[in-house]
């Protein structure tokens, strides 16, 4: 039955006398009801995506919504449940990770499809206190989940949010007594591994560009790094004028400099493919061959470095799965039933 059909149907009174329905206005769970034939509660908790309620049914349920352009009235949803159906996520916009944001944002989608959640994006610069957006969407109950990235050791945002019982996931590890929901991806092992494989091709002297050091992943990176540094006695660089976040030509012109010293870096960890082709591109000024005069080992999060040549090795990462995962364990945490211990991932760190 189409919407044109249903509005066209005629009620009966209470005194036998037929009584039109409301045509035009928007449709509500009263028209896709009586297009199903089910009752309005029953509508409303498929459209909820309610298991109690049987598979075909909210298929069939989504798919009349759909045709006829059925939206939920998120306010008067708001006052009856105080559930908003919303998912928060606060992202950084990282220049040096290829693909960071549509990988993310591709992934928690995919998570939360066939859900009543929908993800809305807060877009948060370096420039403001990292807190502000997360105390704004807690305090005014504008999400009923957070997801946030750039992860401190002592973050302030992981801090309330546990001390509000605010669901949330978060992008990276704390150091916090009190366990909470997180996604991670082990840069110990990345540092650790391309440092590794610098050492098999002959490097002698290592150098590796680290994020900003407030950053838990910075610690980890470092301490994987330095790990393989002493199993073989070797020299290092780690500079401290440039990080993951410093712009391309800031990066290559540090390593410009650090290539032409008598006792120059032959082998360079890279946390991003940004930073790689600014490394690329000094030993290229400097008239040094990658692959042959300076080895570079870069984290891969995009398919770009699948068409440089020559060919540089690489380690991915799986943004989209981080996304994925987020989306999946934020669900968890939000219907409460999940020990937290089952809701902490650590992304394993794949061959190259």
């Amino acid at each position: 039955m189409t919407i044109d059909k249903v509005r066209r149907r005629r009620r009966t009174s209470s005194d036998g006398a037929p009584k039109p329905m409301v045509s035009g206005g928007k449709p509500t769970l009263k028209t896709i009801a009586e297009m199903t034939g089910l009752a309005v509660t029953t509508v409303s908790r498929a459209l909820a995506g309610d298991v109690q309620i049987a598979l075909d049914t909210r298929m069939r349920v989504s798919q009349v919504a759909a045709e006829i352009g059925y939206l939920p009235d998120r306010a008067a949803q708001r006052l009856r449940t105080g559930k908003t159906s919303v998912i928060s996520l606060i992202l950084y916009p990282h220049e040096e990770i290829l693909g960071y944001a549509t990988s993310m944002i591709k992934g928690l989608t995919e998570a939360l499809r066939d859900t009543s959640y929908h993800l809305v994006i807060t877009p948060h610069f370096s420039d403001r206190p990292q807190i502000e957006p997360v105390r704004h969407i807690m305090r005014n109950r504008m999400a009923d989940g957070l997801i946030f990235t750039r992860t401190e050791p002592q973050d302030e945002r992981a801090k309330m949010l546990l001390e509000n019982d605010f669901p949330f996931v978060c992008h990276g590890r704390t150091e916090l007594a009190t366990p909470h929901p997180f996604v991670d991806y082990d840069n110990y092992t990345f540092a650790y591994q391309a440092a590794r494989r610098l050492i098999e091709a002959g490097c002698r002297k290592l150098a590796i560009i680290l994020p900003p050091g407030q950053f838990t992943f910075a610690s980890h990176m470092r301490h994987g790094f330095m790990t393989a540094i002493r199993e073989e006695g070797l020299a290092y660089d780690i500079p401290d004028s440039v990080t993951l976040d410093s712009k391309s030509d800031a990066l290559r012109a540090c390593f410009y400099d650090r290539f032409g010293e008598a006792d120059r870096i032959d082998g360079v960890i890279c946390g991003g493919e940004v930073v790689a082709m600014a490394v690329m591109a000094a030993a290229y000024d400097r008239a040094l061959k990658p692959g042959e005069d300076v080895h570079i080992v870069t984290k891969q999060t995009s398919g770009l470095f699948d068409q440089v040549r020559p060919r540089i090795p690489t380690i991915y990462e799986d943004l989209s799965e981080a996304g994925r995962l987020m989306g999946k364990v934020l669900l968890q945490r939000i219907a409460g039933d999940t020990p937290v211990t089952d809701l902490q991932h650590l992304q394993t760190v794949t061959d190259f």
